[in-house]
């Protein structure tokens, strides 16, 4: 009897059993209730469907509030649900869509009652992101009318759906509930079972390897949470975003993963175990990565783990001048960002025609602030005139602070380390800016290490807040406060790591960015879906291929080549095809054409 199912298409869907009434369920419930569906939800819990009700309640009022709702809305909406702890009231339903605890013997469960309770034609949906949809349909006595259907929490402000086929899936049910997406608002995105899909697939490697940061003790869980919010626009840090989803549901989740991949990427963390089995999951316990004001609360409370405010940092060193060594834009705008803070600063390149362009080029960039109203002309004219080009690094001689920001190439950084150790006067800071190059190997290049540090800003300097900061082993005590003390007067946020490849912001963004390459590689997903899982499922605002575009294949494989050299870990090779996309010059929009073509400017 499948045959007919396969083949006919289904009528609308209009209505709807949501078997599970968590805070998941309970979204999807609204959802569907304020798109016109008549909703059947579900759960063992008499006293969990009651708190189900209370929340739809409290949801949609506050929608009225803010005017995304009527009232007259609101009461239609809530007058098209209703509860109940019956399976057997999902008869009449055209899709029932199970967002039950992420285990099998659960979800198996549920879908044998459901073989016995549902109508022939009914489609049934399980909202997993970690479970095999193939072994749940297999498990079914129709297979070919269960698919998943994944919502992001929060489900009525989430826009992403992920729609998953099996194998077993038929065509028309994967019809039906695509219509059934975008009749709702939602952005459905096809793809294929596969442990976290394409949203969860990248998402959950990364937060698994900031967990292991921090459990290395290589950063705190605030300087990793801010490195990834300022340095690359996301919504959240990992960790915290961690305390959200559940440290439990987000080991279960790379537990799956990493059952299908054996990717050590997604191997979860001790640190996971060590949280759940305490019982600490994030905040629905009032405690994870973080500690909040009781359970279920987002508000962050101090403990023993949080910096002390009244803690005394070293004594920095007095910084009334600055170099910065090079022609480029991150040069220019590293310049441009002290200028503005008030330093007088000495640009040098390879000869002052190079050192002048950079300076026209600051001229360009502090107009179009003063075009935008960001500051006044005054200010503008005052912190071009402080900047002085110069054609050779003598003009370093009297500088407190020299920032080298030349070619990513240790070669050249050593090269240029070596002549500021002579040209430079004793006590003053000299820090490079590399992305993914040894701090260390440009100290080594001078005669006094102790006064070399990494001072990596992210691009465009002057509207990037972030600034790592990276000690080496040799690095002194009060060459670390002078730059965290010249921090706060640029108003960038310092954030101190170690000296190790990628640092914190591209040891955790580029593996990332790398999956991505490989779910593409792998057609289990196109471009287009995965950029806008990310987008619309994880808040980035960028998709990784509009990312790598934008950054340069070329930079971006050298970073994943120095990552890999690195920690030797196999998982983080970089991916074939970007490869062999830089070996055929497809290089991102500097070129016109990397993973998407560009028009020519």
């Amino acid at each position: 009897m499948a045959a007919p199912f396969s083949d006919t298409p289904l009528s609308p869907l209009r209505t709807v059993a949501v078997v599970g009434l968590g805070t998941m369920g309970t979204g999807i419930a609204e959802v569907l209730a304020r798109a016109g569906r008549d909703v059947i939800g579900v759960d063992i819990s008499e006293a969990q469907a009651a708190r189900a009700v209370t929340a739809l309640e409290a949801s949609t009022a506050r929608a009225v509030a803010r005017g995304r709702l009527t009232g007259q809305e609101r009461a239609a909406a809530l007058a098209r649900v209703r509860v109940s702890t019956d399976l057997r009231t999902a008869a009449e339903a055209d899709l029932v869509i199970e967002v039950a605890p992420e285990s099998y013997e659960v979800k198996q469960q549920i879908f044998r009652e459901l073989d016995g309770v549902v109508r022939p034609d009914a489609v049934l949906a399980t909202g997993t992101n970690a479970l095999s949809v193939t072994r749940l349909a297999a498990d079914s006595a129709r297979p070919e009318r269960v698919l998943g259907l994944h919502f992001f929490n929060p489900a009525p402000a989430m826009k992403l759906v992920e729609v998953v086929s099996s194998v077993l899936t038929a065509p028309a049910a994967v019809t039906a509930v695509t219509d059934l997406a975008l009749d709702l608002g939602k952005e459905p995105v096809a793809v294929g079972d596969r442990p976290g899909f394409v949203a969860d697939g990248l998402l959950f490697g990364y937060l698994n390897q900031a967990a292991a940061m921090y459990e290395a003790r290589y950063a705190s869980r605030e300087d990793i949470d801010a490195a990834m919010r300022l340095g690359c626009g996301l919504p959240m840090g990992p960790l915290a975003l961690l305390d959200l989803i559940g440290v439990d549901t987000a080991r279960t989740v790379l537990e799956a993963m990493y059952a299908a991949s054996h990717d050590r990427l997604h191997a979860p963390a001790p640190i996971l175990r060590q949280l759940s089995e305490a019982g600490l999951t994030g905040r629905k316990a009032g405690r994870g990565f973080y500690t909040y004001d009781g359970p279920g609360s987002a508000a962050v409370v101090p403990d023993a783990l949080t910096p002390r405010a009244d803690t005394v940092p070293a004594a920095g060193r007095p910084v009334r001048s600055v170099g910065v060594a090079g022609s480029g834009t991150m040069a220019s705008g590293i310049a441009e960002v002290f200028a503005r803070a008030g330093y007088p600063v000495v640009l040098a390149a390879r000869g002052e025609e190079k050192a002048r362009a950079a300076k026209a080029r600051i001229g360009k960039s502090l107009a179009r602030s003063v075009d935008k109203g960001r500051m006044t002309a005054e200010d503008a004219a005052r912190a071009l005139e402080s900047v002085t080009p110069v054609g050779t690094y003598d003009g370093f001689a009297d500088v407190d602070l020299a920032v080298e920001a030349v070619a990513e190439d240790l070669e050249v950084k050593r090269q240029l380390f070596t002549t500021l150790d002579k040209v430079c006067k004793a006590g003053a800071v000299l820090a490079t800016t590399t992305s993914s190059l040894p701090v260390v190997a440009c100290a080594r290049a001078t005669s006094r290490p102790r006064d070399v540090i990494g001072m990596h800003f992210f691009n465009p300097a002057p509207a990037m807040k972030l600034v790592e900061v990276v000690r080496t082993v040799l690095t002194g005590d009060d060459v670390h406060a002078t730059v965290r003390e010249v921090c706060a007067k640029l108003r960038k946020h310092p954030v101190d790591c170690g000296d190790r490849a990628g640092f914190i912001v591209n040891a955790l963004l580029f593996p990332y960015l790398n999956n991505a390459v490989k779910m593409v590689q792998e057609h289990y997903a196109t471009l287009d879906d995965i950029d806008a899982a990310m987008k619309l499922g994880g808040g980035y605002p960028m998709g990784p291929f509009e990312l790598l575009d934008v950054v340069g294949l070329d930079v971006s494989l050298a970073i994943e080549k120095v990552l890999h050299r690195e920690f030797r870990d196999p998982g983080l090779a970089p991916a074939p095809l970007l490869e062999h996309l830089v070996a055929a010059g497809c290089l991102g929009r500097k070129t016109g054409r990397g993973f998407r073509e560009y028009a020519r400017r």
